[in-house]
C-alpha cells in the first residue's frame, strides 16, 4: 500500500458527527479554560477555580474580594500553573504536528514519529545522560534532545529528496528505516548505562511534565508559537494536498515549498516537546483523528481546533497521571500509550475496512 493511496479524500473525510463549524473552536476554548482552572487546582492542596481565578488576576493588578493564602498563590504559581502551561504548549504542538503531517501525507495514519524527531530528540537525550556533560547548564539535554530530533529529520529529508522533489512514500519508508537505526544506536548506550543513568532513561522516556519551571516553558514558547501561527495559513493548500499532489500543482500550489514548511514546522514543535517533556505518544495521532470527524477535513478550521484539543488533552491526562495513584505520580507518557493504544488499533481496522487493504 502506498502512503497516498489510504488518503482521507474530502467525501471520505465529510463524515461528520456532532457540533456545527462555528461552535467548534468557542467550545474548544472554553474547555481549555476550563481544564486548565481544574488543573492548576487539583493535587495534594486542593484550590478551588474561583481562587485560582483570583490568584491569577491578582498576578495582573486586579484584586477580587475572595481571600487566598500565601500557600495556596506559591503552590499555585511557582508549581502547578508552570506544569499546566507546559502541558498546553506540549500537548498543541504534538496535535498541530499530527495534523500537518496527516495532511502531507494524505493518511490518517500518519504521526510526527514518522519523520524521526522522537527518535533523534531520545538518542540526544541519552546521550546527555550516559556520557554526562553539562554544555548548556541545566538545559543541557533538552538542548540536544532538540538537536539530535532536528538532525534526524533533516538527514529524512534530504535522503527523500530527489531531484529538488520530495516523494512522500520514500520520506515515510526512509523514516521507518532511519527511526530502527537510531533505535539500534540508543538500545546500545543503555547497554552501556550504569543503575542509576537507566533510571534516569527510563523516567525520560516514558515523559511527563514533573520538571516544568518556568523557565522551562518560556524555553519552548517561540517553537510552538511560532508553528501555531503559521500553521493555518497553510490549511488551503493542505486541502488541496487531498485531491492529490497533481491536482493541487494544478491549483497553483507550490508543493515542494508546502512539503518543507510542513516538516519544518513538524520538526519545530515536536522537536521542542519531545526536549522538554520526553516522547509522549498518540497525542499527534488522536486530537487530529477526532477534531476531523467532528468538524471535516478543512484544515483551516482543523489546525487551530487541535491546538486547543492537544492542549486540552495533555492537561487532562498530566492531571489523571498526576492523581490517579497520588501521591505517586504516573508519567503522563503511560496514560497517553493506554489511551492512544486501543485508539490506534481502532483506527487501523476503520481504515482496512474503508480503503480495503
Amino acid at each position: 500500500m502506498s502512503v497516498a493511496s489510504s488518503t482521507s479524500s474530502p467525501r471520505a473525510g465529510s463524515r461528520r458527527v456532532g457540533l456545527p463549524r462555528p461552535t467548534l473552536l468557542p467550545l474548544l476554548s472554553v474547555g481549555f479554560v476550563m481544564m486548565l482552572l481544574v488543573g492548576v487546582g487539583v493535587g495534594p492542596m486542593v484550590i478551588p477555580p474561583h481562587v485560582s481565578v483570583a490568584i491569577l488576576l491578582s498576578k495582573l493588578g486586579i484584586t477580587l474580594d475572595i481571600p487566598f493564602t500565601t500557600q495556596q498563590d506559591t503552590v499555585l504559581w511557582v508549581i502547578r500553573l508552570p506544569r499546566v502551561v507546559l502541558g498546553a504548549l506540549v500537548g498543541a504542538g504534538l496535535a498541530v504536528s499530527g495534523a500537518l503531517l496527516q495532511g502531507v501525507f494524505r493518511n490518517p495514519l500518519a504521526d510526527p514519529g514518522l519523520i524521526g524527531v522522537s527518535s533523534g530528540a531520545a538518542l540526544g537525550a541519552v546521550t546527555v545522560i550516559v556520557f554526562g556533560g553539562a554544555v548548556f547548564g541545566l538545559f543541557t539535554l533538552s538542548i540536544v534532545a532538540f538537536i539530535g530530533g532536528a538532525i534526524t529529520t533533516l538527514c529524512i529529508y534530504r535522503l527523500a529528496n530527489r531531484g529538488g522533489r520530495t516523494d512522500v512514500a520514500s520520506m515515510l519508508l526512509i523514516g521507518l528505516a532511519l527511526n530502527a537505526l537510531v533505535g539500534a544506536a540508543t538500545g546500545v548506550l543503555i547497554y552501556l548505562a550504569d543503575d542509576p543513568q537507566l533510571r534516569s532513561i527510563v523516567f525520560w522516556t516514558m515523559g511527563g511534565l514533573g520538571g516544568a519551571l518556568w523557565t522551562t516553558v518560556l524555553a519552548i514558547v517561540p517553537f510552538i508559537v511560532v508553528v501555531l501561527v503559521i500553521a493555518p495559513i497553510l490549511g488551503r493548500a493542505l486541502n488541496l494536498f487531498a485531491l492529490g499532489e497533481a491536482e493541487a500543482r494544478h491549483l497553483g500550489v507550490e508543493i515542494e515549498a508546502i512539503k518543507r514548511w510542513v516538516i519544518l514546522l513538524a520538526a519545530l514543535a515536536t522537536g521542542a516537546a519531545v526536549a522538554v517533556a520526553g516522547p509522549i505518544g498518540f497525542v499527534g495521532l488522536i486530537v487530529p483523528h477526532i477534531i476531523r470527524l467532528i468538524a471535516g477535513p478543512d484544515h483551516r478550521l482543523l489546525l487551530p481546533a487541535c491546538a486547543l484539543g492537544g492542549a486540552t488533552l495533555l492537561i487532562s491526562a498530566d492531571m489523571l497521571a498526576r492523581t490517579i495513584a497520588a501521591p505517586a505520580e504516573i508519567p503522563v507518557g503511560l496514560i497517553t500509550a493506554f489511551a492512544g493504544g486501543p485508539f490506534f488499533l481502532v483506527l487501523i481496522l476503520r481504515t482496512r475496512k474503508m480503503y480495503g487493504w
